[in-house]
């Protein structure tokens, strides 16, 4: 049960993680895990940094789509 409530926020979540460690060169276990181990120390603040950075990367993919010719304008 719990391998697919996993695999259900992986395939439907934001993909901050996953993106922030391909910038870093990290594994997105790796950055997953420090967000949980941050949210425990910072009591959640670590949950509204990830909300906000969702919410930039949706920016930035909005604006910085890259369009196939001419005409997609």
């Amino acid at each position: 049960m719990i391998t697919s409530i996993r695999h259900f926020f992986e395939k439907n979540g934001y993909e901050v993680c996953s993106r922030l460690a391909e910038k870093l060169g990290m594994r997105a276990k790796n950055v997953r895990l420090f967000f949980v181990y941050f949210s425990f120390a910072t009591v959640g603040l670590s949950f509204g940094l990830y909300l906000t950075l969702a919410f930039v990367l949706k920016l930035k993919d909005l604006v910085y789509t890259k369009r196939t010719s001419v005409f997609d304008l």
